[in-house]
């Protein structure tokens, strides 16, 4: 979910050192471009991996594990080698077989992502424990977090690294930095409350202050309500519906589960005018959709029990998220956990097979095993001879409640 802002902000940083440039040097052509890494057989993806590579892999292992796929061995043991020995991530390291020293550029989103996804899979504490250490050991001042550690706290990392803590059983009210500020005291301080102008952008969340204001943000208000209702990016359906409601004013939030519920409600009213969020593109005239952020919004609804208010939104991304996902495992990876989260069907998303286009990014999942297919059907008591239980369990997901699941609008590099 957070891939787009590192990449716009080394964009950034070239074009300060260009325009910082002294004079003689204008005739100088620039340095030729660096070949970008070679994508290891391991990683999902074919696209550069330098800023999304754990993010995107992450993802799809999640993906692939929630809808009852046995990802490949060489595709989780690319993810688990990326980790550095002091547990921290960086967003990809070419060569993980380099230790990790002064010059990585370590990443909590990346760190984030891949607590869920190891924590996921299953037979992974001591990485699941590192990670989580190697994220305290990082938290501001004022209980927040950077996408760099060491940089001013942001409120989409903020969000991504607590929901992080909460799936690998961390109590984020009693993470709290040296100066004595809880993760959610971080959290709290970037939504915009009773006092926020326009009223229309109460309950939602800041990235971060610009010019004196805090800007209301669709991407750290999706993050932040996951964060702030101690969930991860895996969402279960909701059995039951509840109507989403904006920021009870003037009380305000109150607390992290409050502030959630009011980020939803914000999410859901600014759903209701296209079906979908928008978003400014650079170069571009006029607003355009926003598919990541939507797909996010949808998740977000969904694990605050708001059905109704997602099904627009849903119906939306299933006619019009193809040409956006097309063969980006990240993207991919989103749109199956928003299945998932809502009870759709990650096979016949809007006429797409999620799955099986996920699964042609990477390494193929694993096939059960012939000879133990037959003694799990046998206590099954299924007499398919065929047909493998991991199967026949995901059918029955799927007649039952729906199979599917998310992605992060923070990594949507490949979305610009």
């Amino acid at each position: 979910m957070n891939v787009r802002r590192s990449a716009a902000a080394l964009a950034a940083s070239a074009v300060l050192c260009v325009g910082a440039a002294p004079a003689a040097l204008a005739d100088t052509p620039p340095p030729a471009p660096s070949a970008p890494p070679v994508v290891p057989s391991g990683l999902f993806g074919k696209a550069d991996p330098s800023y999304d590579g754990v993010w995107r892999q992450s993802l799809a292992l999640l993906a692939q594990q929630t809808v009852g796929e046995k990802p490949a061995p060489q595709a989780v043991d690319w993810l688990t080698g990326q980790q550095c020995a002091n547990g921290g991530f960086a967003s990809f390291r070419a060569d993980a077989t380099k230790a990790c020293d002064a010059t990585t550029m370590y990443d909590t989103n990346a760190t984030a992502v891949a607590v869920q996804a190891l924590k996921a899979l299953g037979g992974k504490d001591a990485q699941v424990k590192k990670a989580t250490d190697w994220l305290k050991s990082v938290q501001n001042e004022d209980g927040g977090w950077a996408f760099a550690p060491g940089s001013p706290s942001e409120g989409s990392s903020t969000s991504i690294v607590i929901s992080a803590l909460a799936v690998a059983g961390e109590k984020p009210a009693e993470v709290k930095s040296k100066a004595g500020k809880s993760a959610y005291d971080g959290l709290l301080a970037f939504q915009l409350g009773c006092s926020a102008e326009p009223a229309g952008d109460r309950g939602a969340f800041g990235y971060q202050p610009a010019d004196g204001k805090l800007p209301a943000n669709a991407d750290a208000t999706a993050a932040a309500a996951l964060a702030g209702l101690g969930r991860g990016i895996l969402v279960e359906p909701a059995a039951t519906d509840t109507p989403a409601a904006p920021l009870a004013c003037p009380a305000g939030a109150g607390d992290p589960a409050g502030a959630a519920r009011a980020a939803a409600g914000y999410l859901a009213e600014a759903l209701k005018k296209d079906g979908h969020l928008t978003a400014v593109t650079p170069g571009a005239d006029q607003p355009t959709p926003d598919v990541g952020n939507t797909a996010d919004a949808v998740i977000v609804l969904a694990a605050a029990g708001h059905r109704q208010a997602a099904s627009g939104a849903l119906e939306w991304l299933k006619n019009n998220s193809a040409p956006w996902s097309n063969r980006n495992p990240a993207a991919l990876a989103t749109l199956v956990l928003t299945a998932h989260a809502t009870g759709a069907d990650p096979k016949a998303f809007g006429g797409v097979d999620l799955v099986a286009a996920l699964n042609a990014t990477g390494p193929a999942p694993q096939q059960p095993d012939a000879e133990a297919q037959k003694v799990e059907n046998k206590k099954g008591g299924t007499g398919s001879g065929g047909q493998s239980l991991w199967w026949i369990i995901g059918a029955g997901a799927a007649a039952g409640m729906g199979i599917g699941i998310l992605l992060s609008g923070r990594r949507k590099k490949n979305e610009l």
